[in-house]
């Protein structure tokens, strides 16, 4: 994307509003020039932008609305079945021109507290009860998973979600140190557990959600589930989320 380009445009579209210029939201579906296209590439703030093109900028124009953020993360989980994760993010944003920056997101806060909002905003949009229900689900992940509290990722911490067998059933669980925890499972478990997959993730918690609530009516007990060949191959194919 070309900074002159930019720069016309924003000339081009304030002198359309009454020589205002546009904000961020309303530029993009005026020119399709998303803030990924500049944030950070050209300009720090969108209010660098506009005055570079000579005009006054608004201190709120800057700032997308944190509905429609919400909104655009809340339609990607619910794509996605699962709380995306930053590399998703940033894929989505090439994708389509109509979501955010991945920057953006941060402005809400990290992943837990992004998730509280997402809580939020789907308990009074109702055409997002599935995401809702993902989203609670991990915060109660966060709270009460079967691996110890000392154990528990952030979202900055790069972790694993692993597969194990033993006898019939398999384990889908997640750990900071992959080899400490399955090491922790050979000694307490009555006959041998081997590991099938391992996949590494910047989101523990919610990728091994994700893998829960897929494989929920295979359930057998806490995180041991009775899987078919199908569904060991699909969790096989991860190699990192």
């Amino acid at each position: 994307m070309n900074k002159a380009h930019i720069l016309e445009e924003i000339k081009r579209t304030a002198a359309l509003n009454g020589g205002v210029a546009l904000g961020t939201e309303r530029f993009f579906q005026e020119t399709g020039i998303k803030v990924s296209d500049w944030m950070g590439k050209v300009w720090a703030r969108w209010g660098d932008a506009v005055k570079e093109a000579g005009l006054v900028p608004n201190e709120l124009q800057g700032k997308l609305d944190d509905n429609f953020v919400l909104g655009k993360y809340a339609s990607l989980t619910q794509e996605l079945k699962y709380l995306p994760v930053a590399n998703e993010l940033k894929l989505k944003a090439k994708q389509d021109k109509s979501f955010p920056s991945h920057n953006v997101f941060s402005r809400l806060g990290n992943k837990q507290q992004l998730v509280k909002k997402l809580v939020e905003f789907c308990e009074v949009n109702s055409n997002f009860s599935g995401v809702l229900e993902i989203a609670r689900d991990y915060i109660a992940n966060e709270v009460e998973s079967s691996d110890d509290s000392n154990d528990a990722a952030t979202d900055e911490t790069f972790g694993y979600v692993y597969m194990l067998k033993s006898g019939r059933n398999y384990k889908v669980g997640r750990s900071n140190s992959f080899e400490r925890r399955s090491r922790e499972h050979r000694i307490q478990l009555p006959e041998q557990a081997d590991t099938v997959h391992v996949i590494q993730t910047d989101d523990p918690i919610g990728i091994e959600l994700y893998w829960h609530r897929r494989f929920e009516a295979k359930r057998k007990n806490g995180e041991w589930f009775e899987l078919s060949t199908q569904d060991v191959k699909a969790f096989k194919r991860r190699k990192f989320m």
